[in-house]
């Protein structure tokens, strides 16, 4: 089945929302489509306390506050609908579902996010579901009383093995360099904690165990160490969903789609915005940022294009 829009949105995290919200406030006829439930990265936040005029709020709470804000503009927000791919046929942006219906439209907002990088080492995916996790909000409440270890030196990986210290007994955080890439406040905070511990200069090279992740053998100084744990979280960064788009897009060389400051990429009538555009900071102010320009751009875009076609009739 084909469906016709003015707008099609691929991401249902805060820029795609953001995106949503604005586009269908300019009375476009624009349809949201996400894999999963709406909420993007802020589902894999517990608590959010960056963002202006809030002081604090759950991540899933603000997921649900934007989506429902974006549906009273008349926002039509499809959960759970996996993309398969984005591409070009003529004068229309075509999106193939996993469902085999199309979404076609002039104007296309890519906001797909990113999925977590892997660390490539042994063991890794034999324990994936098994005492290796990508998210301590998801599975935080499953490793009471153990010891576990955060692999990663960003904020996600101080804020979220600090979240990890309501559950474990200890959460030693390994990372690679001899300092954090981590905000100060978050550093401070997990100094502060004392069921943190850090490990510093240490390259993990395998992940063992029986059944379950019963330890982390790394590589301090030239020296071989082995870390008993229950449990190993890894948070070193995202890889951009950006092979969707089947048609060429310039990108960085991690894949990130580069765009200019309307948020435009090298393919007329596709935006990129949010987490899986190349940028500076991963924050949800700045991807909110995003999806208001991306819609704004996309919305001039359409209405030239309406404006061509009467000229023409």
């Amino acid at each position: 089945m084909r469906e016709h829009f003015d707008v099609v949105i691929v991401g249902g995290g805060p820029a795609g929302l953001a995106a949503g919200l604005y586009a269908a406030r300019m009375d476009l006829r624009t349809v949201l489509v996400d894999r999963g439930p709406l909420g993007g990265q802020l589902l894999n936040t517990e608590l959010i306390e960056d963002y202006p005029g809030i002081d604090s709020i759950l991540g899933h709470d603000l997921a649900v506050k934007m989506g429902d804000h974006a549906r009273k503009f008349g926002l039509d927000i499809r959960e759970f609908e996996p993309v398969t791919e984005v591409d070009v046929d003529g004068d229309e942006r075509v999106v193939r579902l996993e469902s085999g219906n199309e979404l076609r439209a002039p104007a296309v907002i890519m906001a797909a996010g990113g999925l977590p990088r892997k660390l490539g080492v042994p063991g890794e995916l034999d324990f994936a579901g098994r005492g290796v996790s990508y998210c301590a909000v998801c599975d935080g409440a499953f490793f009471k009383n153990e010891v576990l270890a955060v692999i990663g030196g960003g904020d996600a990986a101080l804020e979220e093995g600090e979240f990890l210290t309501r559950y474990a007994s200890k959460v030693h955080i390994i990372h690679r360099r001899g300092e954090f890439r981590a905000q100060p406040i978050l550093q401070d905070r997990a100094r502060a904690n004392p069921k943190v511990d850090f490990i510093m200069d240490a390259q993990v090279r395998e992940i063992v165990g029986n059944g379950k992740t019963t330890a982390v053998k790394y590589e301090s100084h030239g020296e071989p160490m082995e870390l008993p744990v229950g449990g190993v979280f890894i948070f070193i960064g995202f890889i951009p969903n950006s092979d969707v788009l089947k048609v060429h897009a310039d990108h960085d060389a991690e894949g990130y789609l580069t765009t200019d400051r309307e948020m435009r990429t090298s393919v007329p009538g596709i935006w990129a915005v949010g987490d899986v555009r190349a940028q500076l900071t991963k924050q949800i102010a700045t991807a909110v940022g995003d999806g208001t320009t991306a819609a704004v751009s996309a919305s001039a875009y359409v209405s030239s294009l309406k404006d061509k076609a009467r000229a023409s009739a």
